[in-house]
């Protein structure tokens, strides 16, 4: 039952995006990229999610990927199961000392037999799902995708429509893998590569947040594996914790400050092919309807030869800054005002229609 719902679910995404057009024969130098799928519909990194954007036109589809403790690639925004699955449910002595269930811990099997749903946060100890319109709470039946069966999915949408879609592989936390013994950036590599994923015509970008690990797949992995992919450095706030370094055996945040100095893009360019910032990095959110005040960042990236993809552009309450009357008015100022070359959204299918209208302006049509 659970394989037929999912094959429906697949059947209805690609039929309702029978009449989205790619961007890339829209404004064809800004990209829309899948934050996580069509995740303002369906739950975050199912297959299903993946479908849909997809079928929604977008050029890039993300990949967030942790290793298993089988050495197994999965799909996960986080290197633990607890905000997304009923993991406390099925394994309930499997958690940490600090309450998390980390998926190195468990094997693809194990994680197989666990149910996916919207991602949530636990209040009084009632579960709240982090965006409250969106798919309800542990309805259908979603699972745990590895990083070959989404690729396969991918691929396999591109052999039976005509069209290129391209994927933009993650690698989570490799300071937290290594430290726990294993090279995931090393084994995501190896698994791009196997599915022809090896040049910089490829489709594919790999991004990651630990600016010691991309250096490192620069100049040592790629190199040894006889890859030339295309590489970005995600950028994030200190306190977010994002990437860690071990100090004394201690892990402590590791220090973004320099990437706001000038002359920052230009390091950045000697080891990445483009950055991947937090979308206030790019218009500060004390902007307003009356003044905008527009970082130097997507104009000394562009100097250095970088592209600009920021992160995440949601139409949830709240999510729209008050410097835009609109999500597409908000999606006009990033695109065309800031000047990036394509934006990480959970809607993706709202940037592709944007986009389309941009175009059919810009060649002086008009599109109701």
């Amino acid at each position: 039952m659970k394989k037929v719902l999912s094959s429906l679910v697949l059947l209805l995404t690609l039929s309702c995006g029978l009449g989205y057009t790619s961007t890339s024969h829209a404004q064809e130098q800004k990209l829309v990229i899948a934050h996580r799928g069509a995740s303002g519909y369906l739950p975050e990194h199912t297959l299903e999610a993946k479908a849909m954007a997809y079928a929604m036109g977008a050029d890039y589809i993300e990949q967030d990927v942790v290793m298993t403790k089988d050495d197994r690639l999965v799909i996960l925004h986080d290197h633990y199961l607890d905000r997304v699955t009923n993991v406390a449910e099925v394994y309930p002595d499997r958690k940490r000392a600090d309450g998390r269930y980390y998926v190195i811990d468990f094997t693809l099997d194990e994680i197989k037999r666990l149910r996916v749903t919207e991602g949530f946060d636990l209040k009084n100890g009632a579960q709240v799902p982090n965006y409250e319109g969106r798919f309800p709470m542990w309805k259908s039946s979603f699972q745990i995708s590895t990083l070959e069966e989404e690729i396969e999915l991918i691929q396999g949408l591109n052999k039976s429509t005509g069209r290129n879609v391209g994927i933009y592989p993650e690698i989570k936390a490799p300071w937290f893998h290594r430290h726990e013994g294993k090279d995931i950036s090393l084994a995501v590599l190896k698994v791009l590569k196997s599915y022809g994923y090896d040049s910089r015509d490829d489709k594919v970008y790999v991004q990651c947040f630990d600016p010691n690990e991309t250096k490192r797949i620069h100049d040592e992995l790629l190199p040894k594996l006889q890859m030339d992919v295309k590489l970005v450095q995600l950028m994030a706030v200190n306190d977010w914790n994002e990437t860690m370094v071990y100090q004394n055996g201690k892990a402590v945040p590791y220090d973004y400050d320099w990437m706001f100095q000038p002359g920052a893009m230009k390091k950045i360019a000697e080891y990445a092919d483009g950055v991947g910032p937090w979308w206030p990095m790019v218009i500060r959110e004390d902007s307003t309807r009356d003044r905008l005040n527009i970082t130097n960042l997507v104009k000394e990236a562009h100097a250095a030869g970088l592209e600009v993809h920021p992160y995440t552009f949601r139409l949830d309450d709240g999510q729209i800054p008050a410097f835009a009357a609109s999500f597409e008015e908000l999606l006009d100022l990033f695109y065309f005002t800031a000047d990036v070359d394509g934006v990480f959204t959970d809607f993706p299918d709202r940037a592709v229609q944007f986009l389309r209208r941009a175009e059919f302006r810009a060649n002086g049509y008009s599109q109701n």
